[in-house]
């Protein structure tokens, strides 16, 4: 067995989101996203999690974009790709598919709809790690699988294979992010999960974000995590208050309609999101439109 990627990074990977066309996954446009974040300081792709609209697309149409941003990405930043769903055989499955694209980890939720109990979590993140040799990063993000994977549950987790390798902590729980650090103790990387607490998480140990910001302005979000990385706190503070009005329009409504909405006004052709997600609102747009402009954010449309 080949030696496995460490997927552990620091500063800002961007949660991408997956353009489409009437054929499906539109490559040429993911190919320039990629490129994109290449110039524009990005620090990890993160491809066909909830930003990129996984829920909506098919096994191969997810196999597709993974394949498409590992090919276009060439090796340059580490590609995670999201694995979720439901049914666990079927995650599992896509574990292995991602492996067997080239990424080099696997960013998986707990299930949603089933409320596993942490027993049933547990469970559902080994079998990932038996269908696939690839490092694990464990997202929680309870607003959207209705369930908390608890501190505990991710620290024996960790003890028992070492593939577990960090967290993508979006429970907005300051408190809780300090007690898996307590936990970990520096075992894990832990990167926050939310646009407008990546300084806090940081304060407690973190590495950066996995970023939905990062998607519209790619070099600000790098600099902000990496100028507390290098111990620059007050403009790493700064920074963050300064972006707070652009990460709540970019989340007034349902992520990912206003993020997606977004990077098309950057030029991008990303085609229409999937139903049961719907355009962005005028108001949604005129706020988002207004906190990119003061910014100095440059829209073509």
């Amino acid at each position: 067995m080949e030696p496995m990627a460490d997927v552990r990074f620091s500063g800002s990977g961007v949660a991408l989101v997956t353009p489409f066309d009437e054929r499906g996954v539109n490559q040429e446009a993911l190919r320039a996203l990629v490129r994109f974040h290449h110039a524009g300081g990005t620090d990890a792709l993160i491809v066909c999690g909830s930003t990129g609209e996984a829920a909506a697309m098919s096994a191969d149409e997810q196999r597709l974009a993974v394949e498409t941003v590992v090919d276009e990405n060439g090796g340059r930043l580490p590609v995670i790709v999201g694995c979720g769903g439901s049914g666990t055989r079927e995650v599992a499955a896509l574990a292995e598919a991602a492996a067997r694209a080239g990424a080099d980890g696997v960013l998986a939720s707990a299930p949603p709809y089933n409320k596993p109990p942490q027993a049933g979590l547990a469970v559902h993140f080994r079998a990932l790690m038996e269908a696939s040799d690839l490092p694990l990063i464990v997202y929680n993000v309870p607003s959207r699988s209705a369930v908390n994977i608890l501190p505990a549950t991710i620290s024996d987790l960790a003890a028992a294979d070492e593939r577990v390798v960090g967290v993508k902590e979006a429970s907005g729980d300051i408190s809780q992010v300090a007690e898996l650090a307590r936990l970990t103790a520096g075992r894990l990387a832990l990167w926050s999960g939310n646009d407008d607490q990546v300084i806090p998480l940081m304060a407690l140990g973190g590495q950066g974000v996995i970023s939905v910001l990062g998607n519209v302005i790619p070099r600000e979000t790098h600099n902000m995590a990496t100028a507390f990385l290098e111990g620059d706190v007050p403009t790493a503070r700064d920074l963050q208050l300064r972006f707070l009005p652009a990460i709540a329009a970019l989340f007034a409504e349902s992520n990912p309609i206003p993020v997606k909405t977004a990077v098309g006004w950057l030029g991008f052709d990303v085609g229409a999101l999937r139903a049961p997600l719907v355009p962005l609102s005028a108001t949604g747009a005129e706020r988002l439109r207004a906190t990119l402009t003061a910014l100095g954010v440059e829209l073509t449309s």
